[in-house]
């Protein structure tokens, strides 16, 4: 493979991680609503997915910030994961204020990304 294939390869991909970041951050937005109330663990455990994700993806791709405050909320949504509960009201509150900050990371690294 040339310099020049593998080039345009890692801007594809990059390319697919921003036109989906939207997508998965608004899924997480979503599905908190619904993670404080009982028999949400199977959607906790996929929105927990999802951000974990985003954390590893996220700085991968070049987009540090945005890995940073995906972690932030995947640490909101693990905590309840491993204790086989519901989110409490402040922990909704949090990740709900963490996918704000997801989602300005986000737009900024896009839009820096061009």
């Amino acid at each position: 493979m040339t310099g020049e294939s593998f080039t345009q390869r890692i801007a594809a991909v990059r390319q697919r991680f921003v036109a989906r970041l939207g997508g998965r951050i608004g899924e997480i937005e979503d599905h908190i609503p619904q993670l404080g109330r009982d028999g949400c663990l199977e959607m906790l455990a996929q929105t927990h997915r999802t951000a974990h994700d985003l954390c590893g993806v996220g700085p991968t791709m070049g987009f540090v910030a945005t890995g940073q405050a995906a972690r932030a909320v995947e640490q909101i949504l693990l905590g309840a994961l491993n204790a086989n509960r519901a989110l409490t009201p402040d922990e909704m509150t949090r990740a709900s204020e963490g996918v704000a900050r997801l989602r300005a990371a986000a737009q900024s690294e896009s839009q820096a990304a061009g």
